[in-house]
């Protein structure tokens, strides 16, 4: 009878719920950009630079994206490391602008590379290499990550 019970107990687990995948799985929705849209991220977050506001530019990053910034030797994986990154950044008032690049799209992400420049309030310019990965969030496309460093040569 023990048997017969562990059996039936056996059968109930395998034919359950916890073995058997819900009813209401779906596959995640492929959402793709295209160039256009990703280099329009770009000038959504250099806007949001011109804004003085460093949480403005904090909202463009994923809450878990890693900044891996220019000026800073600090790599930056928090919204407060960010802001506190862009607070020191933005005092020097930059605007950027894209000198070369390559996008490349995918299902749910998107890799935009290349070089990019920065003048500053004091009309001084920094040129540097620039990656920025995108994730798209559910709702809208997030930077992911965000790696730059300035060109070794003058």
């Amino acid at each position: 009878m023990k048997k017969l019970l562990g059996l039936a107990v056996s059968l109930t687990l395998l034919s359950g719920s916890v073995f058997a995948a819900p009813a209401t799985t779906t596959a995640p929705e492929c959402v793709k950009a295209n160039q256009a849209q990703i280099e329009g991220l770009f000038d959504k977050w250099n806007d949001s630079l011109k804004t003085g506001d460093a949480k403005k530019v904090s909202e463009n990053y994923l809450s878990d994206a890693v900044l891996l910034p220019t000026l800073s030797n600090k790599a930056r994986l928090t919204d407060a490391e960010r802001v506190d990154y862009f607070e020191h950044f933005l005092a020097k008032k930059p605007t950027g602008k894209i000198d070369t690049r390559t996008i490349r799209v995918g299902c749910n992400k998107a890799i935009d590379t290349g070089t990019y420049s920065f003048t500053f309030a004091d009309k001084s310019k920094v040129s540097a290499r620039y990656t920025f990965t995108y994730a798209w969030d559910g709702k809208e496309w997030k930077i992911s990550t965000h790696h730059s460093s300035a060109m070794p040569e003058a």
